[in-house]
């Protein structure tokens, strides 16, 4: 289903044009300006500007992800992979891993 959804994404994003008029520095521009809404939303509780600000990160995410020559679920697996094996604790309510 992911799948199938990312690779409307990624139309999505060809016909609008923005897998030929961007590149990856630029992309990674619009990930921060939405990472930022985000943080705004988070800040005054506001759940539906949540929702769209993760979701357009995660669409800014997938087209970055296919500019570097990967899918977005490439990308997740290979993080969860490392965090799995991670050990650490909760400090100040975020999980620090250990120094290994």
């Amino acid at each position: 289903m992911f799948e199938k959804l990312e690779q409307l994404i990624l139309e999505w994003a060809d016909a609008k044009g923005i897998m030929l008029g961007s590149d990856p520095l630029a992309q990674f521009g619009k990930t921060d300006e939405e990472v930022t809404e985000l943080y705004e939303a988070v800040m005054t509780d506001n759940k539906d500007e949540i929702k769209d600000a993760i979701g357009d990160i995660i669409v800014t995410l997938i087209v970055q992800a296919n500019m570097q020559g990967f899918t977005i679920n490439e990308c997740v697996q290979h993080a969860y992979n490392i965090i799995s094996k991670r050990t650490g604790k909760m400090a100040n309510g975020v999980f620090v891993k250990d120094d290994n």
